[in-house]
C-alpha cells in the first residue's frame, strides 16, 4: 500500500458552503424546538415557530401586494433566501438536512462550494415565484425542499450528461426525480397535500437549467472520478 493511499481519509469531509447550510438550518430548528418545548424562551418560546414563519415564511400574497403596490420593502423581498431555514418542525427539517447532506456533496465535489450557494439560494428563491404565480395560494411556504430539489436537478444533469458521454439512456438520470414525485404523489392522495410540490418541481427544473452555467469544467472532473472507480 502506497503512502498516499494511506493517506486518504475513510470518510470525505463534506464541502463547507453544504455543511454551513445543513447547520444554519438545524441551529434554527434547534432553538424553535427547545422553545416549543418550553427549554429556553419561557412561556413566550412556545410561540417562536409561528412568530419565525410569519416574519420569514414566504407568502404569495405579501409579494402580489408588492407587485401592485410597485414598492419592494427589503424585508419582504428577504423572504425569497429565508424561507428554505424555517421548517414545520425537527422531522421537517432533519428530512431537508438529510437530503442536502447527500446531494450537495455530490455537487459541491464536482462544481465546488460556491455553485452549491447558488444553487440553493437560485432554485428556492425560483420555487417561490412559480410557487406564487402558479398557485396563488395563500398559505405559508417554508422549508429547505424546492432548494434541496434544486441540488436533484444539479445531479440529474451530473447524470443526464454522463450517461450521454457514456452512450446510454440519458432518461435514466430522472429515476430520482420521478421516484419522488411518485411519493409524494402517494402522500398527497391518501393524506392530502399542498401546493408545496410545484416550488419543489420548479426548483428542480432551474437547478437542471443553471447547471451547465455553473459547470465550468464541473463535467470534466466528474468523468475523472469516474474513470477512477
Amino acid at each position: 500500500m502506497s503512502d498516499r493511499e494511506e493517506m486518504q481519509p475513510l470518510v470525505n469531509p463534506l464541502p463547507p458552503a453544504v455543511a454551513a447550510l445543513a447547520l444554519a438550518i438545524f441551529a434554527v430548528e434547534v432553538v424553535l424546538s427547545a422553545g416549543a418545548r418550553g427549554y429556553v424562551g419561557g412561556a413566550g418560546g412556545v410561540g417562536w415557530r409561528l412568530e419565525t414563519i410569519r416574519e420569514f415564511a414566504f407568502f404569495a400574497p405579501v409579494l402580489e401586494a408588492m407587485i401592485e403596490t410597485g414598492q419592494w420593502p427589503p424585508e419582504h423581498l428577504a423572504r425569497f433566501v429565508t424561507y428554505p431555514f424555517v421548517h414545520y418542525g425537527f422531522v421537517h427539517a432533519l428530512m431537508v438536512i438529510v437530503f442536502l447532506l447527500a446531494l450537495g456533496k455530490l455537487v459541491g465535489e464536482v462544481f465546488g462550494n460556491f455553485a452549491v450557494l447558488v444553487l440553493f439560494v437560485a432554485c428556492g428563491a425560483f420555487g417561490a415565484l412559480v410557487f406564487a404565480g402558479l398557485t396563488g395560494d395563500p398559505r405559508p411556504l417554508v422549508g429547505g425542499y424546492p432548494s434541496v430539489y434544486g441540488l436533484i436537478g444539479a445531479y440529474t444533469f451530473l447524470l443526464w450528461t454522463s450517461y450521454g458521454a457514456a452512450g446510454q439512456n440519458q432518461y435514466r438520470a430522472f429515476t430520482l426525480i420521478g421516484l419522488l414525485l411518485g411519493i409524494q404523489l402517494v402522500f398527497g392522495a391518501l393524506f392530502g397535500g399542498t401546493y408545496d410540490w410545484v416550488a419543489e418541481i420548479a426548483g428542480f427544473a432551474m437547478g437542471f437549467a443553471l447547471t451547465p452555467v455553473l459547470a465550468r469544467g464541473g463535467f470534466r472532473r466528474l468523468l475523472a472520478r469516474l474513470r477512477q472507480r
